[in-house]
């Protein structure tokens, strides 16, 4: 007998934005209890990372006192070690303990007070360093040496996408479009046997740039660029992806960055590293280390575009 797939959409709020999931199931499937799972897989990271809530694990190690010892459940565990991971291979372009000078730029939870001084983000500044956390991995613990913000905000959407997708494959669904907040991951093909394809998000800045499309099969794709969350002040654009090295926003002509990786969780902390290294940096590190991205950058008005 064939089987007669259908493509069902479902679909939520989470994390400050929206999910959705595209499913190619049998006809007949009950749907409700796949859409409850996924709220409920995305609840649990929320609970156990978002600087939103304050009794989240991560808003309780931030408001710890010096040299308390945290065990990190499963999820954060593996997000912080990921965190870690690129923070050291990118020499701190990538920085999970950011979340002081997030907090300044009014890029957190809270809206900026005044434009920030020198001071405030030197002070901010010393509250920042993944270096200065003690990470025991065997034990999963962190310690919090004072002050220290965590900000998984870089790499937990990419996580969230990533672990939607294993709860739909634990019920047996292998053909899935999954996204959250412009992060994908596709697997398998729709039900026309066609796969998932996507297209690069096009910049505000660059309309006319080639468009490109993606299949997405067993592969994830994130972008980061200064797209939707940013200020200006004296005709300088201040994106929110803050460079860790300078305790402010990254100043340079990147506009946007795509990278394809086969998890999402390493195509969305990849694609922050690489805005905040820039056009030539970003795009060495991602030859070193044989990463798909696109960076797209804007120089007097002119448009340029990189893919490794």
């Amino acid at each position: 007998a064939l089987r007669v797939l259908d493509l069902v959409q479902l679909g939520g709020e989470t994390m400050g934005t929206t999910w959705s999931a595209k499913l190619a199931v049998t006809r007949g499937t009950d749907i409700a209890p796949l859409a409850q799972g996924i709220e409920a897989v995305l609840a649990h990271i929320v609970a156990e990372m978002s600087p939103w809530e304050a009794a989240s694990d991560l808003s309780r190690f931030n408001a710890a006192p010096p040299g308390t010892t945290h065990t990190l459940a499963e999820g954060f565990f593996k997000v912080l070690s990921a965190a870690f991971h690129w923070a050291e291979l990118s020499d701190g372009a990538f920085d999970p303990t950011v979340g002081s000078t997030v907090a300044l730029w009014g890029f957190g939870p809270s809206a900026m007070q005044a434009f920030p001084e020198r001071e405030a983000i030197s002070a901010a500044q010393a509250h920042c360093g993944w270096r200065r956390i003690a990470f025991d991995a065997a034990r999963r613990t962190i310690v919090q040496p004072g002050g220290v913000a965590l900000d998984l905000c870089a790499i937990a959407k990419g996580f969230a996408v990533d672990e939607v997708v294993r709860f739909l494959r634990s019920r047996g669904i292998g053909n899935m479009l999954v996204e959250i907040g412009g992060e994908l991951r596709g697997e398998g093909l729709k039900p026309d046997g066609a796969p998932w394809w996507i297209a690069f998000e096009r910049p505000r800045a660059a309309p006319d740039l080639p468009e490109t499309l993606l299949a997405l099969t067993g592969r994830s794709v994130a972008t980061s660029g200064d797209e939707r969350r940013y200020f200006e002040r004296e005709g300088r654009r201040y994106a929110h992806t803050m460079d860790p090295r300078t305790g402010e926003p990254v100043r340079h002509d990147l506009i946007s960055v795509t990278v394809v990786a086969e998890d999402c969780m390493t195509a969305d902390a990849v694609a922050t590293a690489l805005t905040v290294l820039g056009p030539h940096a970003g795009a060495q590190f991602a030859t070193r280390h044989g990463i798909a991205a696109r960076l797209v950058s804007i120089d007097d008005g002119q448009i340029s575009e990189t893919l490794t």
